[in-house]
């Protein structure tokens, strides 16, 4: 999706000008390109960060991710291979995922919101 931003945002007017008058190329990305698509680029990782958090913890429970117990994933798993643990110790993970998958999408929503002009015409 970004990538399809920059390409159609190569072709805006503001960037031919750049080009016309000289500028090199990373001055026409860092300071005509990048900040017309920045809120795209922000709502799009806040929109992905919920795959790699469970992706991650799903590698974690494999033993395939961290070598650490504090991920998600790492914790479920110590308690499924803990005979003593009680049910509790793999519940609260599962928990504390399902309280931060939704907080996720308020911030992506509030980002998008901040970032949106379309959306801010449209509330004025």
């Amino acid at each position: 999706m970004v990538r399809g931003e920059v390409v159609s945002q190569r072709n805006n007017q503001y960037v031919e000008a750049a080009i016309t008058l000289g500028a090199a190329t990373p001055r026409i990305l860092f300071f005509h390109i990048l900040p017309n698509i920045a809120a795209l680029a922000i709502i799009v990782m806040t929109s992905l960060l919920g795959t790699a958090v469970l992706a991650e913890a799903a590698l974690s429970f494999l033993g395939l991710g961290i070598p650490s117990s504090v991920t998600w994933g790492g914790d479920v798993n110590a308690a499924r291979l803990n005979q003593h643990a009680t049910i509790a110790w793999a519940f609260f993970p599962r928990r504390r995922y399902r309280a931060d998958g939704p907080r996720l999408q308020s911030l992506r929503r509030r980002l998008r919101d901040i970032f949106d002009p379309r959306l801010r015409s449209q509330r004025q």
